[in-house]
């Protein structure tokens, strides 16, 4: 059992995108980021976009990640809790990581207590004002009939849809990552309507590739987890207080 205290926050990790050269050297970084957590670690968790895309068929998965799923596997055996996260890009996991990794699969929100800390978790996509063409569609990529017509398609021709439309993301076109001015942040929008019903200490989401730490009303903060292609960033909570920290110096 890990005799580890520590709760891990990462996102946005988006193996596959950039071709494989720049997969591999992400998902080495990766390896190497959870080599050195291991031993305080006590749950981990993925917020998202792990993959730039992910489909389970009923008897085959993507190729690819072997290192990443292997240490994963590692530390979940050594009793490392592992959640992951639906995003937008991996929305379609099923039971394959709960068979193979025992992780816990999150579709939506989690809102945890430890430390006497109250922690509202989520990916972030189709939250907060605006966005209303990507929340019709993260309603229909979810449903069963979208599903089981896409699981009709031969894996080639499948994937080779997916992984062409995945291209068109942001990190697999290395834009620029996107600017916000404070006042225009959706998720803290978002944070700030939540809080007006229920109090949490943090708030912590992926999907908007910018690692960042705002104050809110009451002592919260609304913390983003960045992503892994520009930055490296991620979230530890020790017991008594959350930080957002770059791996390696990529700061």
């Amino acid at each position: 059992m890990p005799t580890g205290k520590n709760l891990y926050f990462a996102s946005d990790f988006h193996l596959g995108a950039g071709g494989y050269p720049s997969s591999r050297g992400r998902e080495d970084r990766i390896i190497r980021w959870l080599d050195m957590i291991k031993d305080d670690c006590a749950e981990l968790f993925l917020m998202g976009d792990v993959f730039d895309f992910w489909f389970e068929y009923k008897t085959v998965v993507p190729k690819g990640y072997i290192r990443f799923l292997g240490k994963l596997a590692q530390l979940t055996d050594a009793g490392v809790k592992l959640y992951l996260f639906k995003g937008n890009h991996d929305m379609w996991m099923f039971d394959y990581f709960v068979e193979e990794l025992n992780a816990t699969i999150i579709a939506n929100e989690l809102e945890i207590e430890r430390g006497g800390k109250a922690f509202y978790l989520h990916h972030g996509d189709g939250l907060g004002p605006g966005d209303k063409f990507y929340k019709f569609l993260k309603k229909f990529f979810r449903s069963r009939v979208c599903q089981w017509l896409f699981a009709r398609l031969h894996p080639n021709l499948g994937v080779g849809i997916a992984n062409a439309w995945s291209q068109q993301s942001r990190i697999s076109n290395k834009q620029d990552v996107e600017k916000i001015q404070h006042q225009q942040e959706w998720l803290e929008a978002y944070a700030l309507e939540v809080l007006k019903n229920k109090r949490y200490d943090y708030f912590i989401f992926g999907h908007r590739h910018l690692p960042l730490d705002i104050a809110l009303p009451g002592n919260s903060r609304y913390v983003n987890l960045g992503e892994w292609v520009n930055y490296n960033t991620y979230a530890v909570f020790d017991g008594e207080s959350l930080e957002l920290k770059y791996f390696e110096g990529n700061k």
